[in-house]
């Protein structure tokens, strides 16, 4: 893939033999994963002008054109180029349910036959679109379903932003304002370079021009990955999911975490650059008699000294397959008063698209199998 033009003759020079390379390997550019700077040395290595870019990013994004030679306002020579050199390689919707209270979970398939579940849940007061960026998941959260199929494979940046794409253009939202949350399968930070890609795919101004105001990152709390995400220019809201007081506690519910200590994660969420009107939100999976004591709730208040966050409360969604049961509403509520007696400010997550299996925790695609290493490269291997 041709690294992002910097504006250097020499690299430009570069730039333009990469992508000739690329055309005489007979290598079809997926445009949907170019940012607007290699889309405009595509077009530039095609013998066209550099602004066409711009028009590609917006067939792309604002209208859901896939066919090169639907985009009626570029060159009919350039159409003709891309339609043989290039390809928009689109999540498929192979299925969706609606839920009683109007979410609505979706099944894509992906180029190689693999599957991911993406969600659109309405009035959050904003349209959100909760997003995968792993086919299954490493972290083996006890309490979520994801985590049992284990990590099948990274999505790419253009799968991840192309949940976007599909589900805007389901739900009617391409021209309307919308937020993202990366909250469905997968653990964010485990695939930071193509999440970041992502982003910034879906920041570009002639596409969706997503702000990060707009945009919720979680994650278990991946110390190295927070250190580089805190650095970076285009800066999601940040959401930890936390579930514990205790070392003992974290290391039953998150098992691979335990590489980084509560004392790290909460240390590194100290370093974060927190907006004068924003908090860093601290998830926490309600396990009735596991983690939802009062004592659990004065520790959790202890914990949050020192941090600019809140905390958001998410009694289980109970699901076959899960070992915990949910606490009751009264233990709950119990639980949320001693921390904001002790000055937290918290919030109880009201589940949605609990009967369709799309609440937080539920998302699973049966069928996947965990690959080794080796088994993914043997697959990957011309035949």
């Amino acid at each position: 893939m041709v690294p992002a033009f910097d504006g250097s003759r020499n690299r430009r020079t570069r730039a333009l033999l990469h992508w000739k390379d690329t055309v005489t390997a007979s290598t079809r550019v997926d445009l949907a994963d170019q940012t607007l700077d290699e889309l405009e040395t595509l077009v530039e290595s095609l013998g066209h002008r550099r602004f066409h870019a711009r028009q590609i990013v917006q067939w792309v994004w604002k209208r859901g054109v896939t066919d090169p030679f639907a985009m009626s306002d570029l060159p009919q020579t350039l159409r003709e180029s891309l339609g043989t050199q290039a390809v928009v390689a689109t999540p498929v919707l192979l299925r969706e349910w609606q839920s009683d209270d109007g979410t609505r979970k979706f099944m894509l398939g992906l180029a190689d036959g693999r599957q991911i579940e993406s969600v659109y849940i309405p009035d959050t007061p904003a349209q959100t679109f909760c997003i995968s960026t792993q086919v299954g998941c490493a972290m083996g959260c006890a309490f979520c379903l994801t985590g049992k199929m284990g990590l099948v494979r990274h999505l790419s940046a253009g799968e991840i932003a192309g949940q976007v794409r599909v589900l805007a253009g389901a739900t009617g939202l391409r021209e309307a304002p919308f937020n993202i949350v990366l909250m469905g399968m997968g653990e964010p930070l485990h695939n930071y370079d193509a999440t970041m890609r992502a982003l910034r795919l879906l920041a570009a101004p002639q596409g969706f021009g997503m702000t990060a105001r707009r945009v919720t990152l979680s994650t278990v709390g991946l110390v190295p990955m927070l250190d580089r995400l805190a650095a970076e220019p285009f800066m999601p809201n940040l959401a930890i999911s936390l579930h514990a007081t205790t070392e003992a506690q974290r290391a039953a519910i998150v098992p691979p975490t335990k590489k980084y200590s509560l004392a790290d994660i909460l240390d590194a969420c100290r370093r974060f650059p927190v907006g004068r009107r924003n908090r860093i939100t601290f998830e926490y999976v309600m396990l009735d008699g596991v983690n939802d004591s009062p004592e659990d709730a004065r520790r959790l208040a202890r914990l949050m000294d020192g941090i600019r966050g809140k905390v958001n409360l998410i009694p289980l969604n109970e699901a076959a397959g899960i070992p915990f049961d949910r606490p009751s509403d009264a233990r709950v509520s119990t639980f949320a008063g001693i921390l904001a007696d002790r000055g937290v400010v918290v919030s109880v997550r009201k589940s949605r698209g609990r009967d369709i299996r799309a609440a937080c925790g539920q998302l699973i695609v049966e069928g996947h199998e965990r690959r080794s290493p080796a088994q993914r490269l043997s697959e990957a291997m011309p035949s």
